[in-house]
């Protein structure tokens, strides 16, 4: 079916899968919500580097670096750039991959159009304020996501944070495995076959996919990553389901060594980074 301008097929599936839809931007956002174009600026705060970008735009990145390092009780902001720069990559593969899956087009999620709350969670953090369709076929959702959003994010993180390019790679395959994984078990409980094996085939493409391939191993639609997104040294934070390490890394421990892939449990709701410990940020993927 074609996309209809309310993307309403999403809001069954909740959460990190619904895109609000609206033009103009609705009213009461922040002052640092913004076209997600803001957060990838390189440069940030120097004029030279983006005429395009005003020097005083909005700075929706670094809002929400701290927004989630005050949550956390991050020892350090990398940590929490970290898990932020993995939130916003669930989010824009599970509306991708969701879209791609029940309707067999994904909008176009053009920067420029695209906004970003960086006070709000799902599904209130994203908005669209002009829906066009585009194919479904992997080719496409690696430009709509991965060229378009993903690379140019990696690149503005590891710049201002310091993160390594591999270990966000990694929480980009992380976040698209768990999309995919959530989506698949939802399909399937609706009945839904042909959404299920759509769903499963783009994200095993995806993996493959240049800036994908080697982050880690798709066993079904289990996923074992080969780095680590840090989310073991915010206090009591524990690791992942898809985890590189059995437990959390110290003198003397090791990653896993290669073998069947076990499936993290179905995630928790989502809550707002300031009403406590924010959940693990790729649907599926669970924290301990």
């Amino acid at each position: 079916m074609d996309l209809d301008p309310d993307l309403s097929a999403l809001r069954p599936l909740g959460g990190f899968f619904v895109l609000h839809a609206s033009c103009p931007v609705p009213p009461g956002r922040t002052a640092d919500a913004a076209p997600l174009v803001h957060a990838y600026a390189p440069g940030y705060g120097n004029a030279a580097a983006d005429v395009q970008v005003p020097v005083q735009r909005a700075d929706p990145l670094g809002h929400r670096v701290r927004k989630v390092a005050a949550a956390l009780g991050a020892p350090e902001t990398r940590v929490a750039a970290s898990v932020a720069q993995q939130g916003l990559a669930a989010r824009l593969w599970s509306v991708a991959l969701a879209c791609a899956a029940r309707y067999g087009h994904v909008p176009d999620l053009d920067p420029r159009l695209l906004h970003w709350d960086p006070e709000a969670t799902a599904p209130d953090d994203l908005w669209l304020t002009e829906v066009r369709a585009r194919p479904a076929d992997t080719d496409t959702l690696a430009d709509v996501v991965l060229n378009t959003h993903l690379a140019p994010l990696t690149e503005a993180v590891h710049a201002r944070y310091g993160v390594a390019r591999g270990l966000l790679r990694g929480n980009a395959a992380s976040a698209l495995a768990g999309a995919g994984r959530e989506l698949d078990r939802w399909a399937r409980r609706q009945g839904h076959a042909d959404t299920a094996a759509r769903a499963r085939s783009l994200t095993a493409g995806l993996l493959a996919h240049p800036l994908l391939a080697g982050t880690g191993t798709l066993t079904g639609t289990s996923f074992r990553r080969r780095s680590c997104c840090l989310y073991y040294r915010v206090p009591g934070g524990g690791v992942c389901g898809d985890c590189c390490f059995p437990s959390p890394p110290g003198p003397g421990r090791s990653r896993r060594q290669p073998g069947p892939v076990r499936s993290p449990e179905p995630a928790r709701s989502p809550r707002p980074p300031d009403s406590g410990r924010p959940p693990r940020s790729s649907p599926g993927a669970r924290s301990g």
